[in-house]
């Protein structure tokens, strides 16, 4: 595949923009939505300003290793299944691993004090190849991934984002960043049912509930309004704190890519950063899959 095909040159001195996906059930995979939609428009925005190199923190992999993270090494990856979702729409999808790019990751982590080691075995999984799969269906670009560490210390990895911030010169490293977690993500309260007998996972017998609701709109008023900068990385950390948190993420996991986000957009030279939220569905009732953008390929910082 050839990723930078009718390319345009973009400015000198501009940051790449940050995506933070909620990716959802693993029936999005399966499904048109408006986030399905909204993931292959910035693939195309991508992919026309001539983009290298994708590095991903998704919510699925975590090592436990102190103080450190592991990133994706393993040159012919396989991909954890999926269920209610056909093979066809995965299985012939081929991922493409970069490699070279890995020392790259390691450099900058290691220039902030934060371990990292490389996985020759890593399969990739859902909350990842997703997104790739609806970003970029033609074919994948070259791909790292970085695991969380499983102490879920919002400040580690708003630490790790800021390390790696220097990646967002686009004109030296042409990559772009995604998050993949979710904005509300609570496994245990979700309705499943329409799910289980009738494969529908947008089906909303009822509205969803309130403490959904409400988590909802703090982490869009996080992302979305005020400023950005060094504020964005303390709202999104403190939102841990939040009365609804718990309600609304069942485990940290989801929302660990959330504080890597803030950190890769928390400078102060991020202070008047472009935000957007593109699309939003929900699922399952209470899952919210809210789609945001933070900074523009028409951005100079």
């Amino acid at each position: 595949m050839a990723i930078n095909n009718a390319a345009k040159k973009p400015k000198t001195n501009t940051m790449a923009p940050v995506h933070l996906f909620s990716h959802g059930s693993a029936m999005m995979l399966g499904e048109d939505s408006a986030s399905a939609r909204y993931w292959k428009q910035c693939g195309d925005e991508a992919l026309l300003n001539g983009v290298e190199h994708i590095v991903m923190m998704g919510a699925h992999w975590a090592t436990t290793s102190p103080g450190g993270v592991l990133i994706s090494a393993n040159p012919r990856p396989n991909k954890a299944p999926v269920g209610l979702v056909h093979p066809d729409k995965y299985k012939p999808y081929i991922l493409k691993p970069d490699l070279g790019f890995v020392p790259v990751i390691q450099e900058h982590l290691s220039a902030a004090g934060i371990a990292s080691a490389p996985d020759p075995k890593f399969d990739w999984i859902h909350d990842t190849y997703l997104i790739l799969i609806r970003m970029f269906s033609r074919g994948c670009p070259p791909t790292t991934i970085i695991s969380m560490n499983a102490s879920f210390d919002p400040h580690f990895h708003v630490a790790v984002g800021a390390a790696l911030r220097p990646l967002r010169a686009f004109a030296a490293h042409k990559t772009l960043f995604i998050g993949s977690g979710g904005a509300v993500h609570n496994l245990f309260r979700n309705v499943w049912g329409p799910m289980l007998r009738h494969r529908d996972n947008f089906a909303q017998p009822t509205p969803p509930e309130a403490w959904a609701l409400d988590f909802r709109q703090e982490v869009i008023d996080t992302f979305c309004s005020g400023e950005a900068g060094p504020m964005l990385r303390r709202k999104a950390s403190s939102l841990m704190k939040h009365p609804r948190f718990r309600d609304a993420h069942g485990t940290d996991d989801h929302f660990i890519p959330v504080l890597f986000v803030a950190g890769l957009c928390g400078s102060q030279d991020d202070v008047n950063l472009k935000r957007v939220m593109g699309a939003e569905d929900w699922e399952l009732t209470n899952m919210c899959n809210s789609q945001f953008t933070l900074g523009s390929w028409d951005d100079d910082e």
